[in-house]
């Protein structure tokens, strides 16, 4: 597979090329490899995955034989994603550039499944991310979506609830990206890109970030790499409440944690959506 996917501009581009989410990712490729375990991949399938990263989903997804197209904004991630691919010796997985809401370049009825865990949530314009999964996603094919809830009081929300309050108030026209967490907005997004009501599922999931160290190690991680995060502490530091940031976000990591000493392992919770293309 080659060629690249070409994309309006996209104001998450800046936000996911801060940082570096491969740092943040490695706590998460357990419960990614648990995931697509779940999903049915047999060899052949063609699948897409959005908002891909560097692959925690993709790459156990091409593992179990499935022919993978990763599709991100950040070009770091893709080039990482490339990578990983070349490293395990997969021929059937590639990564390229590109926007959730707008797919050019991706033709009609391509793949068997479409997989964004954590991913499309954050694109802009969501009834144009819902329509354009569901018009690459083949007749009797499905859509998988993992999405953050919000006010969940669990690790991932409360991070952006928290990270929210240290930052600027975004532009008016802002969709924030976990009102993809709330099951009537979903129903209605794909209800308009055509998808009857009886097509569409969703459930409570739980993610799990594990890490071999203390809760801290992997708030510097983020503190460092993932680019919420990030601003938010330029924010807070800017106005002079870094300390009190650091220590709301610590005490959330530690209180969350439920591994052992000096181990890591936190539950997120998130909604999962299940959708079905029908066939007529």
């Amino acid at each position: 597979m080659t060629g690249s996917v070409a994309s309006a501009p996209n104001a998450n581009k800046a936000l996911w090329e801060k940082g570096d989410f491969t740092r943040i990712a490695a706590s998460m490729r357990e419960s990614g490899e648990e995931l697509v375990g779940t999903l049915g991949v047999t060899p052949g399938m063609e699948i897409l995955d959005l908002g891909c990263g560097d692959g925690t989903t993709a790459v156990p997804a091409a593992r179990s034989g499935g022919n993978v197209l990763g599709v991100d904004i950040a070009a770091n991630l893709v080039a990482a994603g490339n990578a990983r691919a070349r490293e395990e010796g997969l021929s059937n997985l590639y990564f390229r550039d590109g926007d959730a809401s707008d797919l050019r370049g991706i033709e009609d009825n391509r793949f068997d499944l479409v997989i964004s865990i954590f991913g499309a949530m954050f694109a802009p314009r969501p009834f144009d991310v819902a329509r354009e999964m569901v018009r690459v996603t083949s007749a009797g094919g499905r859509i998988v979506m993992g999405n953050w809830i919000p006010g969940d009081p669990t690790l991932i929300a409360q991070v952006l609830k928290i990270s929210a309050a240290f930052t600027p108030p975004p532009p008016e026209s802002f969709v924030s990206p976990i009102t993809w967490g709330m099951e009537d907005n979903v129903r209605a997004r794909f209800a308009a890109a055509g998808v009857a009501p009886a097509e569409i599922g969703v459930e409570k999931a739980s993610y799990r970030f594990r890490l071999s160290a203390p809760p801290a190690t992997l708030l510097d991680t983020f503190r460092h790499y993932y680019g919420p995060t990030m601003n938010a502490y330029e924010a807070a530091t800017n106005a002079g409440r870094e300390d009190e940031l650091h220590a709301e976000l610590l005490a959330l990591f530690e209180s969350e944690n439920q591994g052992g000493p000096g181990l890591t392992d936190i539950a997120a919770s998130y909604l999962k959506v299940t959708v079905t293309k029908g066939r007529s």
